[in-house]
């Protein structure tokens, strides 16, 4: 358990980080722009324009892209020069189980795995209203079990928002052994994760004013469409009831204006209260999906960074 980060201060499971004072002018223009349309409703028509905006993220040199389809589930290779065999990251795109796309998410994984020197492969799971839960559930595990047939010993899972809450939950089947998984778990990092679905998080008020994207009407709407009447408590619904024995280490980053702060701070301090090696990253100052903003915000580099470390180490080491 890494107890004194360089550049974060560190208690128990929890390492916050502060906010560096160029960051904070870039966030403070960021938030003007965005004011108008925070918790304006979203439905599939924004599809387009979610995904543009994804795809904004500064490209990494060095990275290419092949499309495949993995356990019948169809999707993107990004693959970093000198990439390792037989280590692969599943990559879970967030989007609120409603928008995302594999295309859309390939340069935000380029970094990670540039930085991890393992090749990811990023799934294009069935998106809610069409298909609602537990169609994405159902995908990234066909996907994660297609790679196993394919001779990836050790697989990493990382999921940002809602690809979190996929990447936890799965995460959370392999370890309890649900399904006879050939490849090893080695460990799971979630970047601002959905984990309870009941929107019960206290922080839905307490950062209702700093986030500059959310609301919690918003957020309920989503998850609503995404549900369709099923029990948000569901274990392969929200990660903070589903069961932890046997997860591997994990990693998560959160920005400290976020509504989704509760969300993984709460996973957590459960996980490592179960004993699991789990650990949270708070990013003072920044918002949900922050780590996309890599070559305009040091705390996306910096996350980024760190990510890569430990996918790197818990890839290379299998445990």
């Amino acid at each position: 358990m890494e107890n004194s980060p360089a550049n974060g201060v560190s208690n128990s499971f929890v390492v916050t980080h502060p906010l560096d004072p160029e960051d904070g002018k870039i966030i403070a223009m960021m938030r003007a722009g965005a004011s108008s349309t925070k918790g304006v409703r979203l439905g599939i028509e924004a599809r387009g324009a979610f995904d543009a905006m994804m795809e904004s993220v500064l490209p990494h040199e060095n990275v290419t892209f092949e499309q495949d389809a993995v356990g019948g589930v169809p999707g993107i290779w990004v693959i970093p020069e000198h990439c390792r065999p037989g280590d692969a990251i599943l990559h879970l795109h967030g989007g609120w189980f409603n928008f995302g796309s594999a295309n859309a998410f390939r340069h935000l994984v380029a970094h990670i795995a540039a930085r991890s020197g393992v090749k990811a492969f990023v799934p294009d799971y069935r998106l809610a209203p069409e298909h609602p839960f537990p169609a994405a559930v159902d995908d990234v595990l066909a996907c994660y079990l297609g790679l196993g047939e394919r001779n990836i010993e050790r697989i990493a899972i990382t999921g940002d928002s809602a690809g979190g809450n996929l990447a936890l939950i799965l995460a959370s089947r392999i370890a309890g052994n649900d399904v006879p998984a050939k490849a090893m778990l080695v460990g799971v990092v979630a970047l601002s994760p959905v984990t309870d679905l009941t929107l019960s998080g206290a922080t839905y008020e307490t950062r209702a004013d700093a986030d500059p994207l959310f609301t919690r009407a918003q957020v309920s709407e989503l998850v609503h469409s995404y549900l369709r009447g099923a029990d948000p408590k569901h274990p392969h619904a929200s990660p903070l009831h589903a069961p932890l024995s046997g997860l591997p280490p994990v990693r998560v980053h959160v920005g400290d204006d976020e509504v989704l702060l509760d969300d993984s701070r709460e996973y957590v301090q459960r996980a490592f209260a179960a004993g699991i090696d789990a650990r949270v990253d708070v990013w003072m100052g920044m918002p949900h999906g922050f780590p996309g903003r890599i070559g305009t915000l040091k705390a996306s580099g910096e996350a980024l960074e760190a990510i890569g470390v430990f996918l790197g180490e818990k890839l290379q080491s299998g445990i």
